[in-house]
């Protein structure tokens, strides 16, 4: 038996059960949320100087309108839904409310920043006076120091997928599985996980919107990109510069072989990254002359520092940290880190792209998941490379079992076993959508000139743009757009409230708060795993 001939077989035997269990219809309550960056820039391109805007309340305490590293860039929060329709509405009432508030700025809508100056003009994000605020201000100065400000103003799209209890119970009862519910749920998102590294390739090939960069984003830095104008440095078959050694990257973290196999191995290995002093790291200092450097000196400062395509996540309480919670009471959901702002689309991401996402990460959930090895983690970060950099190069070749294939040869199968699930929720949600996605994938796959990394560079040299003009004139499209179509009145005012009601928040925070803030830290990195 041939392997895709296995993997239709392993999804339709999980597929069938389901049904049989008349749980099928279970799959229309998939829960997602959307987190989403973005830069705040002058009307010349330029990097926003100003703080976050009061109008929009406090960074800290909005439920849905933050700040990332910078005060410049922002990040819109959507609440849980299990509807698609919902948590774009949402999202798009978020943008309205903020540029009816931006006055003369603009919000930039690629995942790759806008033209920069040095390090010490990026405005790290500022959170107030509480323990709480302080340290994620530091944390932020902290990532400066070690990385630069430069890398950490790319933008992207975090994809929140969680799958109803009634499947995960069916699927244990299938098993005949006798682990605790917590235990087995666990497990079976670190088994989504490492399919989902196995074949994250694919998105980024299909998804990818940053094939070129502003010069001023590697000032100084050296780099194999090619010059695409004056100002503009691209790869001719990149996909998504964001996703490789250029973006969200880091030498440092190289030496980090972290295990999906277990919460166990994956939490433990994290542990020892917080734990243990990293040289280069105690050269920076933790503080001078008063002044906090980074929250401590290890490889990682707390767990979000460690970059991944994907990690498994839990609600925490007020000041716990993420491990405690993922140990204690077991993975809730997961947590995609690879999407690419689609300049495209007035929110950076549209229906059709999320419902693959979810027909993708089901068929990361029915599909076996072997556990990996470090050849496989040495594969798996080889083909993520390789698609990054030349993911539109005809002549690319993946590494699979099997030696060395075409990108479409290892992509075709893949899309054929994921079909089956395509039509399941097409037939529950009584449409044709999750098919049409699904086709119009296939279409990128055998015309690479379809994606949006080809879209880009192609408007650009028709229109002899360069990064910049054309990041811009998107940017401005879209302001446009939302400015001529404006929240009514009741929720202007809704969100006028949340921004009020999340700056006495913040002020409750610190008139409350209690002990000095190095005593806090003390007592946060005190906490077990």
């Amino acid at each position: 038996m041939n392997a895709a001939l296995h993997t239709l077989l392993s999804i339709s035997k999980k597929l069938d059960y389901l049904q049989g269990k008349q749980l099928l219809h279970e799959l229309k309550n998939l829960r997602r949320g959307i987190e989403k960056e973005s830069l705040r820039i002058q009307r010349d391109g330029e990097l926003a100087q100003t703080p976050h805007p009061a109008a929009l309340g406090s960074a800290l305490t909005h439920p849905y309108i933050t700040t990332d590293f910078s005060e410049a860039l922002l990040e819109f929060i959507t609440p849980v839904s299990t509807s698609i329709e919902d948590s774009l509405k949402f999202l798009e009432r978020i943008h309205r409310y903020v540029y009816s508030q931006l006055q003369d700025e603009l919000l930039w809508v690629t995942s790759m920043p806008c033209i920069l100056g040095d390090d010490d003009q990026i405005p790290v994000a500022q959170f107030g006076s509480s323990n709480i605020g302080k340290m994620k201000e530091v944390y932020r100065i902290g990532l400066g120091n070690r990385y630069g400000r430069v890398m950490q103003t790319i933008a992207g799209i975090h994809y929140n997928f969680s799958i109803p209890d009634e499947i995960w119970i069916a699927l244990q009862q299938r098993e005949n599985n006798q682990e605790s519910f917590q235990d087995y749920k666990t497990r079976g998102y670190f088994s989504l996980i490492r399919n989902f590294r196995r074949y994250s390739w694919l998105l980024i090939y299909l998804f990818g919107a940053s094939p070129v960069v502003c010069k001023s984003f590697l000032s100084g830095r050296q780099h194999p990109l090619k010059e695409f104008d004056q100002t503009s440095l691209y790869a001719p078959y990149a996909t998504s510069l964001r996703m490789g050694d250029l973006g969200y990257q880091s030498a440092a973290q190289d030496s980090l072989r972290v295990s999906y196999n277990d919460l166990e191995s994956y939490s433990e290995t994290l542990n020892r990254a917080m734990s243990q002093t990293y040289p280069p790291y105690s050269n920076i200092g933790i503080q001078q002359d008063g002044e906090y450097r980074q929250l401590n000196d290890s490889l990682l400062q707390i767990e979000n520092e460690f970059y991944s395509s994907v990690r498994p996540k839990r609600v925490t309480q007020s000041g716990e940290k993420p491990l405690h919670a993922l140990r204690q009471r077991g993975v809730e959901y997961v947590e995609l880190r690879c999407i690419d702002i689609n300049p495209f689309t007035p929110l950076g991401i549209d229906a059709e792209q999320i419902r693959f996402l979810d027909i993708f990460l089901l068929h990361c959930l029915l599909v076996d998941s072997p556990l990996s090895c470090d050849k496989e983690l040495t594969c798996i970060q080889e083909n993520q490379k390789r698609v990054v950099n030349r993911g539109r190069d005809p002549q690319l070749k993946l590494k699979t079992l099997d030696g060395e294939q075409p990108l479409a040869a290892v992509a075709k199968p893949l899309i054929q076993s994921i079909a089956p699930i395509a039509e399941i929720l097409d037939s529950l949600h009584q449409t044709d959508l999750y098919r049409q996605s699904l086709n119009n994938q296939v279409d990128k796959i055998e015309d690479s000139e379809k994606t949006p990394s080809a879209q880009i560079l192609n408007i650009m040299r028709s229109n002899q743009q360069s990064f910049s003009q054309f990041a811009r004139h998107c940017s401005e499209q879209i302001s446009e757009s939302m400015a001529a179509n404006p929240l009514d009145e009741s929720c202007q005012q809704h969100f006028d409230q949340l921004s009020q009601q999340s700056l006495l928040d913040q002020q409750q925070l610190e008139n409350n708060c209690d002990g000095d803030f190095t005593q806090y830290l003390k007592e946060y990195f005190a906490q077990p795993i």
